[in-house]
């Protein structure tokens, strides 16, 4: 494996969770939207990973079965919670209903808070990474001056 693979691999990985924190920011963001455009209440989203194969980026790496193990991560899709909504009694409020209940969104802000948290912590340690091998491509350099 080479400098370049490991810095891909990262990158994927930085994208990945720089993802993560938009959904999340964007979920509590929304904690209270009662309507949307496409009518009724905010639905909660979250991330799904996968893991992607890692293409080889010459003829040598197509055919070394270290590369073909190698994968990198990848956001797979964004999916809507089914968690149900949450009913409030608020006769009061423009969006209540006939009999005065509020839908509100089904975001659980203790739970975005910890997926920003946790985010944000896997966002540094492959910064931390890449870094590492940035650093290790920087003294290979000048050991061979």
């Amino acid at each position: 494996m080479d400098t370049l693979t490991a810095m891909q691999i990262s990158g994927s990985a930085l994208t990945a969770e720089r993802a993560r924190l938009n959904i999340a920011a964007m979920n509590l963001a929304n904690a209270n939207t009662t309507r949307t455009m496409e009518g009724g209440p905010y639905k909660a989203k979250s991330v799904v990973f996968g893991a992607k194969p890692l293409e080889g980026t010459n003829f040598q790496d197509t055919l070394n079965s270290t590369t073909k193990r190698l994968r990198k991560v990848e956001v797979v899709q964004v999916s809507e919670d089914k968690a149900p909504f949450k009913e409030v009694y608020d006769p009061s409020h423009p969006d209540a209903d006939a009999n005065g209940v509020v839908r509100f969104p089904n975001v659980n802000v203790a739970e975005q808070m910890v997926d920003i948290m946790s985010a944000r912590r896997s966002y540094e340690a492959n910064v931390t990474a890449f870094d590492s091998v940035k650093n290790m491509a920087l003294k290979a350099l000048e050991i061979g001056r």
